[in-house]
C-alpha cells in the first residue's frame, strides 16, 4: 500500500500551527483506490515542534473493549488497531492506570507486527506515584516494557493540578525528561492537564513544552484551562491534544426527543451527537489532535468517517447555531458532569461511582426515569460485586481523585434519591 499526500486548500495552510493533508490508500499498481475495503479520507495537522504530521483523530486507549470478565478483549483491540491505522490514524495514546494498569499492555500487544512503527506511541508519567527520580526511571523502563518499544513518541506528565505540578517542580521531573530525551527513551515532551486557566498559564509558561493535552468539548469550553488556555498555549508554539470531545460518551447520545427538533431545524440527520461534537472541536484551528475513547469497531468507522470533514473554522453559522442549542439542551438536564474516566475507583465501599452517575444523566437527559431506575436495580441492585450510591459513607476518597473536582458525596445522594438504592 503506497500512501500519496495532497494538500486540501490554501486557507487551511494558513490557519495557525496547521497543515490539513489527505492521505488516501491507494493500489501501487494503477493508483486507484483500493478495494475491498472502505477507504477513508484522513485529515492532518502539523504541531509546530513535532516533525511529523499528525491524524486529526488519535485512537485514546483509555475505554479499549473489554471481557465479561472486565479484561482487556485482545482480540477485537487488534481489529481495531488495524481499522484505525488502515484508515489513516498514525496516534495512538495510552497511560499507566488505563484498565486497571493493563492498558499499555493491552496497547504494546496490539502494535506487535510492525505496527508500531506507523504511530506517533504516547504515554504518561503516572506522577502521583513518583517520589524521586529513580522512581522516575524505574517507571519509564516498565511503560516501555509494556509497550514492547525502545522509546516513546511523546512522554507527558500526567493529570496535572497544583499539587501534582509543585511536587514535580520539587523533584526536577523535566530534568528527568530531557536525560530521557537525550538517552533516546523519549522524542517528546508534553503534559496532561486538569486544573484552572491560571495555573495552565503558568505551566505553559515555564518550560518549551512540545504539546499539551487538555480537555475540551461543546459543554466545557469554558472549564479548566479551556478555549482561554487552548488560545494561549497555541500562541507559545505549543502542540496541542484534545481530550474528553465527548465528555465521556454524553456528547454522542442518540438524537432523541428535544435533540430532535433541534436536529430537524438545522438539517443535521446523523443518529448521535458525536460527529457534530467532534467536528466543533476540530473546528478551532488551534486543535492539532482530538483523541476519542472508542470502544468498538462500529465507533471506529463513525469516528473515521467524522474525521473526513473536520476542517478547522469549516462549520456554518447553522452548525454553529445547532451547537449552542444542543449546549443549552444538555446544560439544562445533566445531573453529573462526568466523563466517565473511573480516576475515582476503586471505592472502598465497592460503589460503582460511574455507573451511578451514568445512570443518573441517563435517565435525566432522556426522561425515561422508570425505565432507567430499573436498569440501576439490574446493574448495581442485589448481590452484585459492584454497589449503588446507598452504600456510600461519604469517607471523600473519591473527590480527591477527581480531575472533573465534582461534589461526588452530594451527587451519591441525588442519584440515591431519584433510584432509591
Amino acid at each position: 500500500m503506497q500512501q500519496s499526500w495532497d494538500v486540501v486548500a490554501d486557507s487551511l495552510r494558513s490557519a495557525p500551527f496547521q497543515t490539513a493533508i489527505r492521505m488516501y490508500g491507494t493500489d501501487e499498481s494503477n493508483g486507484k483506490t483500493t478495494a475491498g475495503r472502505e477507504c477513508f479520507d484522513m485529515l492532518y495537522r502539523k504541531m509546530p515542534r513535532i516533525e511529523e504530521k499528525l491524524s486529526i483523530l488519535g485512537f485514546g486507549a483509555m475505554r479499549l473493549p473489554v471481557n465479561a470478565d472486565g479484561s482487556v478483549d485482545d482480540k477485537t483491540v487488534d481489529v481495531m488497531m488495524h481499522k484505525a491505522i488502515e484508515g489513516g490514524i498514525n496516534y495512538v495514546d495510552t497511560a499507566w492506570p488505563y484498565h486497571g494498569g493493563k492498558g499499555e499492555d493491552a496497547v504494546g500487544r496490539a502494535l506487535r507486527g510492525g505496527l508500531r512503527d506507523k504511530v506517533m506511541l504516547v504515554t504518561k508519567m503516572p506522577v502521583w506515584i513518583i517520589n524521586s527520580q529513580a522512581d522516575m526511571e524505574r517507571t519509564l523502563d516498565e511503560q516501555l516494557k509494556k509497550l514492547q518499544t525502545d522509546h516513546l513518541d511523546i512522554y507527558l506528565l500526567h493529570s496535572m493540578t497544583d499539587p501534582r505540578w509543585r511536587s514535580m517542580q520539587k523533584l526536577d521531573a523535566l530534568a528527568f525528561m530531557e536525560r530521557a530525551r537525550a538517552a533516546g527513551k523519549i522524542r517528546y515532551i508534553g503534559f496532561s492537564f486538569h486544573d484552572g486557566v491560571k495555573l495552565f498559564r503558568e505551566m505553559v509558561d515555564a518550560y518549551e513544552w512540545d504539546m499539551c493535552q487538555i480537555q475540551y468539548n461543546l459543554l466545557d469550553w469554558n472549564f479548566q484551562a479551556g478555549t482561554e488556555g487552548l488560545r494561549y498555549a497555541a500562541s507559545k508554539g505549543i502542540g496541542m491534544t484534545i481530550m474528553e470531545p465527548l465528555k465521556g460518551g454524553i456528547l454522542g447520545m442518540p438524537v432523541e426527543g428535544g435533540l430532535r427538533d433541534i436536529a430537524a431545524r438545522s438539517g443535521y440527520n446523523a443518529p448521535n451527537l458525536a460527529d457534530m461534537s467532534l467536528r466543533w472541536v476540530w473546528n478551532h484551528p488551534e486543535v492539532s489532535v482530538v483523541l476519542s475513547g472508542m470502544s468498538t469497531p462500529q465507533q471506529m468507522d463513525e469516528n473515521l468517517e467524522s474525521a473526513n470533514r473536520g476542517v478547522a473554522n469549516g462549520m456554518s453559522e447553522a452548525d454553529l447555531k445547532m451547537v449552542d442549542e444542543v449546549r443549552a439542551h444538555l446544560k439544562s438536564r445533566i445531573r453529573a458532569a462526568c466523563t466517565g474516566c473511573s480516576y475515582c475507583m476503586p471505592c472502598p465501599q465497592s460503589v460503582d461511582i460511574p455507573q451511578c452517575f451514568r445512570s443518573l444523566n441517563d435517565a435525566s437527559l432522556s426522561g425515561k426515569w422508570e425505565a432507567l431506575k430499573a436498569n440501576y436495580l439490574y446493574l448495581l441492585g442485589g448481590t452484585r460485586e459492584l454497589k449503588g450510591a446507598s452504600h456510600c459513607v461519604e469517607c471523600g476518597l473519591c473527590e480527591t481523585k477527581c480531575p472533573q473536582h465534582l461534589p461526588i458525596r452530594e451527587l451519591l445522594k441525588e442519584v440515591k434519591e431519584a433510584f432509591g438504592v
